[in-house]
């Protein structure tokens, strides 16, 4: 079986190097950095989206939650009549109508760091062909998780999962910017040593992981907000944190940025 990986970034490339069976990508127009993760886990180049879709038994998605419904259209345009798997962060409704452009879909989503290493990272799966999906990572170090509830299902459970530890660490990120433009900064780190031990290092830490990606949480924001809004629930939570994330956008860039610098950039 061949199973294309539209695109190996630093998650998709260790999707596409845990794969059981022949892992094909497609270099047209990818950057050097993504055509040297590719060559390091020996994958085939297809060349162009059109041919994947001519070699691919299955195509799976993983990219920018804002590209997904995108690359879906370029690849069901193309003519694909294999299995198409999204496994990007996004909505339910999303995935939802992702699936109607294909004849066979699975839903999926990705809980964890990239996949290095056993036991840090999950792969959650729903619908009709999921077992079939979760083979091709069998005894790998990617753990593919079937569940109940069919095609939405695992983009529910990724929202819902990224909304406590995104959106948390938005908020987390908001309250020391905000401590610090009111000049109570110290005093607030004070408070948290004696009453939310940890609390401290926690901040700290975050802003150090959080800032060379914060750019890439901003779609997954608003597909958390939009998740929120289809069920009734008030969506600021997540729209909040977008504009976080969205200040942050620039520290891609920045060499070792850390608290301090994402302050900066928030306007405490």
């Amino acid at each position: 079986m061949k199973v294309g990986f539209l695109h190996p970034g630093l998650m998709g490339e260790t999707l596409a190097g845990a794969c059981v069976e022949q892992s094909l990508w497609v270099s047209a127009g990818r950057s050097d950095a993504t055509k040297a993760r590719a060559s390091a886990h020996e994958l085939d180049d297809a060349g162009s989206v059109a041919v994947l879709c001519e070699q691919a038994d299955v195509i799976v998605s993983i990219c920018p939650p804002a590209s997904a419904e995108d690359v879906a259209a370029e690849v069901a345009d193309a003519g694909f009549s294999g299995l198409y798997v999204d496994a990007n962060a996004i909505s339910p409704a999303t995935s939802r109508r992702i699936g109607t452009r294909f004849e066979r879909y699975v839903d999926g989503s990705v809980i964890g760091p990239p996949a290095r290493k056993p036991g840090t990272t999950r792969l959650y799966l729903s619908g009709g062909e999921s077992e079939q999906v979760a083979s091709l990572w069998a005894g790998s170090v990617l753990e593919a998780r079937v569940i109940d509830g069919g095609v939405g299902a695992a983009s529910a459970l990724k929202m819902a999962y990224a909304s406590n530890t995104k959106i948390g660490s938005a908020l987390l990120l908001a309250i020391r910017s905000f401590a610090a433009a009111e000049g109570v900064e110290s005093a607030l780190v004070d408070e948290w040593n004696l009453s939310q031990p940890g609390l401290v290092d926690r901040s700290e830490i975050v802003a150090q992981r959080v800032s060379p990606k914060a750019w890439r949480f901003v779609g997954e924001m608003e597909q958390i907000a939009a998740s929120f809004a289809e069920a009734g629930l008030p969506d600021g939570f997540a729209g909040a944190a977008a504009e976080i994330y969205e200040r942050m956008a620039e520290l891609q860039h920045v060499d070792g940025a850390d608290l301090a610098a994402v302050i900066e950039r928030l306007g405490g």
